[in-house]
């Protein structure tokens, strides 16, 4: 999957992706945790979280920060410890315990978005402690870093398909791993849901809870659909918002990545040509055409940022991509466009990539947490995201696509990709190629997360969602079983509870009070306007 990232303006799944790897990477995957501790683990369950005033000083005063220590491989626990970072705003009153969020990614920080965007979530606290965290390898949980190697991955998926070689390509992909793994520390063989679930029911008894109450979005709702898996008997309220896929491959997600976000641009340039001050014209063809002739200038020549790089054309890909997350943002997307457009100007559009998945990202990857401990927030890495989006999407996925086949396909697929989209085809491709060269991801999603037998959960799905198809949520919901509830969000934008004060009011309710709603019930754009946060 893509990412979910943050509350209103940043709670999306990044459009992002990216990277390969090495078969000197090892997937570090643990057996499937029994619910019962094992007795080598029971230090870490026996863990209490001790919280304190947070170290930033743009922290609201009221939230708290923390950690968790977890080992680093759950099959050799005396092999080595990770700390995660945790945060949390504490209850109003009695609190019947924590809700546990995910904003999505993979590769999102839970720390900084609660910090920048908890607002949202304070309803909650009328019941629990609203508690966020960075996974393992993410934020200021030893961050895994690609360094220019996210440039490389890039680049490798450029070219024209009657070259047939694609030796280059495959070169740049394993100089790119290669990187990755020496950049990264140790925790980059340990990366990946299975790992990450086994984590959060660590944090779940460090917290005091019995049972994990739960609210994930995007690439959150695969988290929590693993976690079920493995702890069926552990399973609280638990809420999927923007349901991820559990089986479609690498390649198929891509391509319905490239479909959604095409149709969510052409949304936004039919608004945009409505306006005078639309900077490609009022003619809604037209400026399709000059969006995709901008792209193209943009690759061929780039312009200087103001900290001296150069703002390519899939720099501006990248910008719109998490622009076109939330509707609301669309006057600023607007707005940074003509910015560009008259004056050359990319600072606009840069915040919106270093407010999500900045790729490709030029500056150097500063490798630092591989003690185990929690790094400074200044010492993440520019990158993070989208190399912890690489090596769990690879720890997640069992294909693993051959010298051979890479060659076969790459021509078909380029076509395929640039048909789905012209403008985000081949910024999507480089998913496809993503985990060549690395180790078999585990095949214990798409075969073991199924028909589950855990009390109700709740799944979202938002009609117009660029990035997790509302079919997906129907899929997930088939699969999983009777333990499944859907809510039908008709609406645009992704995922739902940061956008549709609909959806907003009954996860709250299902969350705080245990209220379901029907399976099948819908929010309606007529009930509270317009649709779009994302994650």
């Amino acid at each position: 999957m893509l990412a979910k990232l943050s509350t209103r303006s940043s709670v999306r799944r990044c459009a992002v992706t990216g990277a390969l790897g090495l078969a000197l990477l090892g997937t570090g995957l643990p057996a499937v945790a029994a619910e019962d501790v094992d007795p080598g683990l029971s230090r870490f369950y026996d863990q209490k979280v001790r919280w304190s005033a947070c170290e930033n000083p743009d922290a609201p005063k009221d939230l708290q920060c923390g950690k968790v220590t977890v080992p680093l491989d759950y099959a050799r626990p005396d092999a080595g410890t990770l700390d995660l970072a945790l945060a949390r705003y504490r209850a109003t009153g009695d609190a019947k315990g924590s809700v546990l969020l995910n904003f999505g990614g993979p590769g999102g920080p839970g720390v900084s978005e609660l910090m920048a965007g908890g607002k949202d979530f304070l309803h909650l606290t009328n019941g629990y402690d609203v508690v966020a965290f960075d996974p393992r390898g993410v934020g200021r949980s030893s961050p895994v870093t690609c360094g220019e190697g996210s440039v490389e991955i890039l680049e490798a998926t450029d070219g024209d398909e009657e070259d047939g070689d694609t030796r280059e390509v495959l070169r740049r992909l394993r100089d790119a791993a290669a990187t990755c793994v020496r950049l990264s520390g140790p925790v980059l063989p340990h990366i990946g849901t299975v790992n990450a679930s086994r984590d959060m029911d660590v944090m779940r008894q460090a917290l005091g809870d019995d049972k994990l109450n739960y609210l994930g979005f995007s690439y959150g709702t695969r988290l929590g659909a693993v976690y079920a898996a493995q702890f069926p008997g552990k399973v609280g309220r638990m809420v999927l918002d923007g349901v991820d896929t559990l089986t479609e491959p690498l390649t198929e997600q891509g391509l319905a990545g490239a479909r959604g976000q095409q149709t969510a641009l052409e949304n936004f340039i039919d608004w945009c040509t409505e306006d005078i001050a639309c900077p490609f014209g009022q003619d809604a063809r037209e400026a399709r055409e000059r969006v995709a002739e901008l792209v193209g200038s943009l690759d061929d020549d780039p312009v200087p940022t103001a900290f001296g790089d150069a703002f390519t054309g899939q720099d501006l890909v990248g910008a719109i991509g998490q622009a076109l997350y939330s509707r609301e943002l669309w006057p600023l997307l607007q707005r940074a466009l003509a910015q560009l457009v008259e004056d050359g100007d990319t600072h606009a559009l840069e915040s919106f990539i270093s407010g999500g998945v900045a790729f490709p990202v030029r500056r150097e990857g500063r490798g630092r947490g591989t003690d185990g401990g929690l790094v400074d927030e200044e010492d993440i890495p520019p990158d993070n995201l989208p190399a912890a989006l690489m090596a769990i999407n690879c720890a997640d996925d069992p294909d693993r696509p051959t010298a051979a086949q890479v060659a076969r396909s790459l021509g078909r697929l380029r076509a395929a990709y640039e048909k789905a989209s012209p403008i985000f085809g081949r910024y999507r491709l480089t998913q496809v190629l993503m985990c060549y060269g690395r180790p078999k991801g585990t095949d214990f999603i798409r075969e073991e997360v199924k028909d589950l037998d855990t009390p109700k959960m709740l799944l979202v799905g938002t009609r117009g969602d660029p990035a997790t198809p509302y079919r997906w949520t129907v899929e997930t919901a088939e699969r999983l079983g009777e333990a499944a509830v859907v809510l039908d969000n008709r609406n645009e934008g992704h995922t739902g509870y940061s956008s549709s004060k609909c959806v907003h009011r009954k996860v709250d309710a299902f969350l705080l009070y245990g209220s379901l709603p029907p399976s099948g019930s819908s929010c309606g754009s007529e009930d509270d306007g317009e649709g779009g946060a994302g994650g």
